[in-house]
């Protein structure tokens, strides 16, 4: 006999069923699983309703409600083999378990129908009671099997999608384990179990609803507020504190003898003051605040649109505005402030004022590397209020932040950026202009930016600096590069003056002097003029006679052994070319063949030339070199074999040269064997000029030889 909660209970049972095959019939009959749901929700909706209608009115009888409830199962099973079905598409094994467990299913659903059916046309008992509790049993035992095959036969990526489903289906076969379990136990169906089994299987259909819009991608949209959520939360918290803390009590005065009562009213008290506590801390609130917006409520960024705005501001390479400042307002942006100040971390550890936006300055921004600000930026990921720490510094554990920071009146958030998990840059952003209420979400987006931006600048950092070692690199090499053609006229000029105590009343000595010493000064000016406009520095260039430079050259350098030999045909090779510069690269060029040759080994310059190129080739019978250091030492700044004595930066400078007169040098060469360089330069075929004299169209073609550095040297010898 009912009881009014047992027929509340099946009464919800029947609308929720009935609400649930309503859904489906409106938005979700398309697949087989789901015609087989609304089956199912059909025949629950009578088996309920039947139960509601014996209650009310007094019908129908026993057999026909076991007959409906036997149905119901039957629809459930029909369900979970569907499921299964999709299954056996993936796994092969699954087809076979579903037959197996199927017909198993089916068997007991048949045999048992049809008992009762027999038993009710024939109005003669076949089947003890006991009987049909056992056979409810097996059904459910096989439904709890059907669903656990179909949760270890889906996939991964399908299981979120018949999680609630199975959950659904599983309380109810094991519901009705449980219930038809402890009455095969006792001789008698549980009051209690039988009263509250509608409900639960009314609370079953919000699952299975979850479900059919789930696979339909058709989620429930709630439009609750966050305070009014906090607070159904809450409650629900106070409500099942509550319940265990009554259990606890009951237990604590089944338990407690004589002082029994006295000890649940302490232990109740003492679980309502801590309820208290909880409900009024702060942090609690806190966190159950962030805990409801994490999982029930929507983002209050759109994150593509502030991904997409960071990028464009961030793609920016111009310094209009600068990037300090653009992080400031990229920062300042996502609290809707307008203002705000960067510090970066120098080469020292201390933190510079990069920038400020919008905010007055102070007059000392240097921040300590070592103050106890960055020290708790180094241990914790915080961003700091302000205004709170100003009004509570105990909720910062009275942190001492610097004055350079406070010194800014409207400094509201303070963000430390790291690089990995090192602080490079502090950024305090200013008091927006109306008031806004931050939360998790507001402090995470600041924090992820803060990260990408500080990467940015770090990046932009090490450019800076690169760009600097890169400009100190380039006033180094020209300060090789002087050094070595320095070496040259220092040669010349103290070989002059040694010379000088001997023929200083020697007129011919006095005009070599002269000559050397107007020699070494057009040198130099022409080297400044060079460091100074390295772009200009290709020189004043004019058809030259490449073999009379070559022979001019070997006389020059056969002071030294061995003597340079010039070999080949003596036909006049024009080649276009600043006069100095061409002399020095190929005197380089000569001055390592002799240094790398023995006294009694052999030096020689040979021309060889085609229509529109020449090539000179300088070769030796020295030490020689290998392929490897030719081709990764050779032609590269500040490298030699010979210390600091030669083949640093010649060996560049000559082939750079070359290279600006459209030719190039290519190297040949064995160790012991001795070394080929050849200098391939283009020729050209000036036209003499009308009204030119004879001797004028000479010193065209052949130019007047240059003064041989080291002349004056000579006289001491003679």
């Amino acid at each position: 006999m009912f009881n009014e909660f047992g027929l509340i209970s099946h009464a919800a049972a029947t609308l929720a069923f009935l609400l649930l095959g309503g859904l489906i019939i409106t938005r979700y009959l398309r697949r087989t699983s789901d015609q087989m749901l609304l089956f199912s929700a059909l025949l629950s909706t009578l088996w309920a309703g039947s139960l509601v209608s014996q209650q009310v009115w007094g019908e129908p009888s026993f057999i026909a409600r076991y007959l409906l409830e036997l149905l119901r199962d039957a629809g459930w099973v029909m369900v979970l083999l569907a499921l299964l079905r999709a299954a056996d598409r993936q796994i092969l094994a699954a087809g076979r378990t579903r037959r197996v467990l199927g017909l198993f299913t089916f068997a007991v659903i048949f045999v048992l129908f049809t008992l009762a059916a027999l038993e009710a046309l024939l109005s003669i008992p076949l089947v003890s009671g006991k009987l049909k509790i056992v056979g409810q049993i097996a059904l459910s035992l096989l439904g709890i099997c059907l669903v656990e095959q179909i949760w270890r036969n889906s996939l991964q990526s399908s299981r979120s999608s018949i999680r609630y489903l199975c959950i659904g289906i599983l309380t109810l076969f094991a519901y009705d384990f449980f219930m038809y379990t402890d009455a095969l136990l006792f001789g008698q169906i549980s009051s209690g179990f039988w009263d509250a089994r509608g409900m639960v299987n009314a609370l079953i259909v919000p699952l299975l609803g979850i479900t059919m819009m789930n696979t339909r991608k058709q989620p429930v949209e709630f439009q609750l507020s966050r305070n009014a959520m906090f607070h159904v939360s809450a409650l629900v918290f106070a409500g099942i504190y509550l319940l265990f803390a009554a259990a606890g009590g009951y237990y604590v005065r089944v338990l407690g003898g004589d002082w029994g009562d006295a000890l649940q009213i302490l232990f109740i008290t003492g679980a309502l003051a801590f309820l208290g506590l909880l409900l009024t801390s702060r942090r609690f609130r806190a966190r159950l605040m962030v805990f409801i917006s994490q999982n029930f409520f929507d983002y209050k960024y759109d994150y593509r649109e502030e991904w997409l705005k960071m990028t464009r501001e961030l793609a920016n390479l111009s310094d209009r505005p600068p990037l300090p400042e653009r992080i400031i307002r990229i920062l300042a942006g996502l609290v809707e402030s307008t203002s705000g100040a960067l510090w970066v971390r120098d080469e020292d550890g201390n933190f510079m004022l990069q920038n400020v936006v919008n905010l007055e300055q102070p007059r000392f921004t240097s921040i300590d590397g070592t103050c106890e600000l960055t020290r708790f930026f180094s241990d914790r990921e915080w961003i700091i209020d302000m205004d709170e720490y100003r009004n509570d510094p105990v909720r910062y554990n009275l942190l001492e932040i610097p004055d350079p920071i406070l010194k800014f009146e409207h400094g509201w958030l303070l963000i430390p950026m790291y690089l990995g998990n090192e602080l490079y840059a502090i950024t305090l952003v200013g008091r927006p202009n109306a008031r806004v209420e931050l939360n998790w979400e507001n402090f995470d987006l600041v924090r992820v930016v803060a990260r990408q931006t500080c990467n940015l600048l770090a990046q932009a950092d090490a450019q800076n600096r690169l760009s600097r070692a890169m400009q100190f690199e380039a006033v180094s090499k020209a300060s090789a590069f002087m050094v070595h053609d320095l070496k040259t006229l220092i040669a010349q000029l103290s070989l002059l003056v040694r010379n000088s105590a001997h023929h200083r009343d020697n007129p011919a000595f006095i005009d070599d002097m002269i000559s050397t010493t107007d020699h070494a000064v057009q040198k130099m000016s022409n080297l400044v003029d060079h460091i100074r406009k390295p772009a200009q520095g290709h020189g004043e260039q004019s058809p030259l006679n490449l073999h009379q430079m070559i022979r001019n050259l070997a006389a020059h350098y056969a002071r030294n052994h061995p003597r340079p030999r010039v070999l080949g045909p003596s036909d006049p090779v024009m080649v276009q070319a600043d006069q100095d510069q061409l002399w020095s690269v190929l005197g380089h060029l000569i001055q390592n063949a002799q240094d790398a040759t023995p006294p009694d080994g052999e030096v020689t310059l040979t021309l060889k030339a085609s229509a529109d190129h020449v090539v000179l080739f300088i070769q030796d019978t020295g030490s020689g070199m290998s392929e490897e250091f030719i081709r990764m030492h050779l032609f590269k700044p500040f490298e030699s074999t010979k210390g600091l004595t030669g083949m640093g930066i010649g060996a560049y400078q000559a082939r750079e040269y070359i290279r600006q007169l459209g030719g190039n040098i290519d190297v040949t060469s064995e160790p012991g064997m001795g070394s080929c360089f050849s200098v391939l330069l283009p020729t050209v075929k000036p036209a003499p000029r009308a009204g030119t004299t004879g001797k004028e169209q000479k010193d065209i073609v052949e130019p007047q030889a240059q003064p041989l550095p080291g002349q004056a040297g000579r006289l001491h010898s003679s």
